[in-house]
């Protein structure tokens, strides 16, 4: 498969695998009393409301070929969620950030294990990159490091650290991503060869 082949399919998998991980916040808010992702016409597979030009493409594009395919992330438009309509507002928001990441680790699961019990070798990389692109994702955004899904989370459970991720959790971020985000990659090669067995 040639490089130009594999950024094409890079890119639109990973532009799906972001929509998937957003929609999937929608319906979480959905589930626990919040329709406003519904009103707002989020809850589609139609790329086009989703897709952020730099977040969406360049930024996974120019990691892709900085880090060799090893790390690639990014985002797609946050799904608006208001949780003045849930009855517990930050359980219920820890709730919908898991549900983002969760979804990815699934998607990455499912297709892992086709993987591994199906390795036709025409689609073998493909798979494998469907399967690293969503692990990627879920690790990346479970980083307990605000705007990250990892943050609502850890709100949850430890409230007291709100207010300085909240201050100072761009600025982490941004250092993290100029000093190199390549310390995920052993998690990811790791949860990657206990889901495929390769």
């Amino acid at each position: 498969m040639s490089n130009v082949i594999l950024i094409a399919l890079e890119i639109l998998i990973f532009v799906y695998s972001i929509i998937i991980h957003e929609i999937s916040h929608g319906y979480a808010a959905l589930r626990r009393g919040d329709k406003t992702a519904l009103a707002y016409g989020r809850l589609t597979l139609n790329p086009v409301p989703h897709i952020d030009p730099i977040g969406s493409i360049l930024l996974p594009l120019t990691l892709f070929i900085l880090t060799r395919g090893q790390v690639v992330f990014g985002w797609a438009k946050p799904v608006p969620v208001n949780p003045y309509n849930f009855n517990n507002p930050r359980k219920d928001e820890a709730f919908v950030s898991l549900a983002g990441p969760l979804s990815n680790l699934i998607l990455a699961t499912i297709f892992g294990l086709v993987l591994r019990f199906w390795p036709m070798i025409s689609i073998a990389p493909l798979l494998v990159l469907i399967v690293r692109l969503n692990l990627s994702l879920a690790i990346f955004n479970l980083l307990p490091i605000y705007p990250l899904d990892g943050s609502h989370i850890l709100f949850y459970f430890f409230p007291k650290t709100e207010s300085f991720l909240t201050r100072y959790g761009y600025f982490i971020l941004i250092v993290l991503m100029f000093g190199g985000i390549n310390f995920l990659s052993p998690v990811i090669n790791l949860l990657f060869k206990i889901v495929t067995g390769f």
